[in-house]
């Protein structure tokens, strides 16, 4: 245990060291990638209900929230599906990991497909 006392000089040490030295080691940034955030649309209505029914890693709860959960297991991510096919995956640390992450899960989700929007109709979407 520390006492009060000691902890001031400690600090004192810490700013002096910082006036007689140069700053660049304090001002350099240590940048991490840990977690990107992607959106991404299949362009179809997704059946919700069966693709929670049937496929472990996916739990679907409307009452709670509009969008089914699908745990992705390797390389570790979570994606955020709602019905019209737009996603939102998260956990991620690199592209090749989303890539692999986003193929392995529209492979799964095509399974349950109810009706593929026409092209006319992303477009229109866009511009809303």
């Amino acid at each position: 245990m520390q006492k009060k006392g000691s902890k001031k000089i400690i600090n004192k040490e810490k700013i002096d060291n910082k006036k007689n030295s140069d700053n660049s080691e304090y001002l350099k940034p240590v940048i991490k990638i840990e977690n990107i955030v992607v959106s991404a649309s299949l362009h179809a209505v997704i059946d919700l209900y069966e693709l929670s029914k049937n496929v472990k890693a996916v739990t679907y709860e409307p009452e709670q929230f509009p969008g089914a959960i699908f745990k992705v297991s390797e390389p570790k991510a979570v994606i955020i599906l709602f019905k019209n096919g737009k996603m939102i995956c998260t956990g991620a640390n690199n592209e090749p990991n989303i890539r692999k992450v986003l193929e392995y899960a529209a492979g799964i989700i095509s399974k349950y497909v109810l009706e593929v929007l026409p092209a006319e109709k992303k477009t229109a979407e866009k511009k809303k």
